[in-house]
């Protein structure tokens, strides 16, 4: 497979990705804002939003207060902000384009149909809507995607660079969205109270549609500790760190080539962390430097198989 064309499949998916996940972000810390307790007007939570994704500087160069509505306008609407939600979804349709001939009839239509319908969508139409409804508008349409990719492309090579696009993607924001929690949340656990803690995991637990897996693997209360075990070491959960680094581990094995060592080693070595990792050593170094850790792993993973496969970024 030509390495331009797998550039452009790959980085199709993650930009999908990376919209779904950034309104999981969003989704989480608003949910927050509405709990009990929470005037909606807490900027400690929407700051970490910004910190987490790198957008602190740039949000400060903008001049807007740090409230709600500008913060959520700004991460997902803002066209000068290459990370948005509006800038995801163009890229990957941009990618989509450029490999129109590899992809599915319905897979193109999806990624095109999506961009036109966010295009639309103004700072002034977010303000009128329900964010909550345009928050699972994003998520159903990356989950669409998603369904026709795996149920009309042909499970090749292009479907494999598809797949570990996404994979890369999720591990990464999955980390960030915990580390909001508990960035932003936890070094006052102490002063809050039990109803408190329980809503504002069970908020982050929803917005990765973990809630009720959580509640079939533990049958017991919202702890910290089994929050993080499940998204960070259980398998079988989907957005899991762990399946996220099974998945990847396995896709770069089938396609290795003579150049890509570095990047199956990195890999190996990161699964193998989470494959034999226990939650009780993670706690005791700290989850948020452990977190840290993490992110800066499966970038220099990111960095690796983007060297080794696809096609070099410009000097």
């Amino acid at each position: 497979m030509l390495s331009r064309t797998a550039d452009h499949l790959y980085w199709m998916a993650r930009y999908t990705e990376r919209a779904e996940n950034t309104v999981r972000m969003l989704d989480v810390c608003y949910r927050m804002s509405l709990l009990p307790g929470t005037n909606g007007g807490d900027t400690e939570g929407w700051s970490a939003i910004l910190d987490i994704s790198e957008l602190s500087e740039a949000y400060a160069r903008t001049g807007r207060p740090l409230t709600a509505r500008d913060v959520i306008e700004f991460v997902a609407l803002d066209r000068d902000n290459p990370s948005s939600v509006w800038n995801c979804l163009r890229a990957a349709r941009e990618n989509a384009h450029a490999v129109r001939g590899t992809l599915t009839a319905e897979m193109w239509e999806t990624t095109n149909a999506t961009w036109l319908e966010i295009r639309e969508v103004t700072p002034q139409k977010l303000q009128g809507m329900d964010l909550g409804e345009f928050f699972e508008w994003v998520k159903f349409r990356s989950h669409l995607l998603r369904g026709v990719t795996f149920g009309t492309m042909l499970h090749d090579d292009a479907f494999k660079f598809v797949r570990l696009g996404t994979y890369l993607e999720r591990a990464d924001n999955t980390a960030r969205l915990l580390d909001v929690k508990y960035h932003s949340l936890l070094p006052r656990a102490d002063g809050l109270t039990s109803s408190t803690d329980f809503y504002q995991w069970g908020a982050l637990l929803r917005s990765v549609s973990a809630f009720e897996t959580y509640r079939h693997v533990y049958r017991d209360v919202i702890t910290p500790y089994k929050v993080a075990e499940l998204l960070i070491l259980n398998h079988a959960m989907p957005r899991s760190l762990h399946a996220c680094l099974d998945e990847i581990n396995d896709i770069l094995g089938d396609i290795a080539n003579v150049h890509s060592a570095e990047a199956t080693r990195q890999a190996g070595e990161l699964h193998a962390t989470l494959h034999y990792g226990r939650m009780d050593d993670i706690f005791a170094a700290g989850l948020h430097p452990w977190l840290e850790r993490f992110l800066a792993r499966i970038n220099r993973l990111g960095d690796s198989i983007g060297q080794n496969f696809l096609v070099p970024v410009a000097a």
